[in-house]
């Protein structure tokens, strides 16, 4: 969608308010011996607390309020009995509607980190590679740009770090319903040659890999794994277009 009045702006500002509300309780309790089931009824507390429901249970009939996805798993992941344990790399990806407007974030984190291992190690650097991409994109995410160019910056600096961009899964418009036009690839994709306007909301969220780009679908329909084996990360924003900086909706 593209913003076209203030009421519609503060109502997106509010989802994404409600969308890092949830993110940080989540990752609060994410330590050693918590299951992802866990995590998920916390961030589903604080949802339906603040008048939200679950986007992925309302468009698609997910199977957990949240995808929740650790290590080898890229995107979404069930919430399930599984207990986390140090050294999991663990992504939290939330999208929620409130008053029919919906926003989507998500972050990487390692489960039980300290001030010692939170910059070292191969899954800290990768989620650290995720996170400098993303903004590295916000010099490209704003009007007069074409979608492509959010790509490039993004797989610039992934393969300046090493890591792979996994080319098949991508941002996208976001607002009345999960997944709108356009479709933000993580790479220079030629066909992404929509013009960034004023007011339109999208995500941008580079999701990568640590050994290489390819991906397979678990049995149970939903989890994308990598091929590999591989660490992947995910970082994510939903923002919206301006002349300058985008708006961040779902920064803390």
């Amino acid at each position: 969608m593209s913003i076209t009045t203030p009421e519609e702006l503060a109502a997106l500002r509010e989802s994404g308010r409600i969308v890092r509300l949830m993110l940080e309780a989540m990752k609060s309790a994410a330590r050693s011996g918590v299951t992802t089931r866990d995590l998920d009824v916390i961030g589903a507390d604080v949802m339906r607390a603040h008048g939200a429901v679950s986007g992925p249970v309302t468009v698609y009939q997910f199977p957990g309020v949240s995808c929740i996805s650790v290590n080898d798993e890229v995107v979404h992941g069930i919430p399930s009995g599984r207990k986390l344990r140090n050294g999991d790399l663990l992504k939290l990806d939330v999208t929620i509607s409130r008053d029919g407007f919906m926003a989507d974030a998500a972050e990487t984190l390692l489960v039980g980190a300290s001030p010692a291992t939170s910059s070292t190690g191969l899954g800290p650097r990768l989620a650290d590679c995720a996170r400098r991409a993303f903004h590295q994109a916000m010099s490209a995410a704003r009007a007069g740009n074409r979608v492509r160019d959010i790509g490039h910056a993004v797989e610039e600096e992934v393969r300046a770090s090493g890591f792979y961009v996994i080319h098949d899964l991508c941002g996208h418009g976001i607002g009345r319903t999960i997944h709108e036009k356009p479709s933000v690839p993580n790479w220079p994709d030629p066909a992404a040659s929509e013009v960034l306007t004023e007011g339109l909301v999208i995500t941008v969220e580079p999701i990568i890999a640590s050994k290489s780009g390819r991906t397979i679908l678990s049995k149970d329909g939903w989890t994308v794994r990598t091929a590999d084996h591989g660490l992947a990360a995910h970082h994510e924003h939903t923002l919206v277009i301006t002349k300058d900086e985008p708006l961040l909706l779902t920064a803390a």
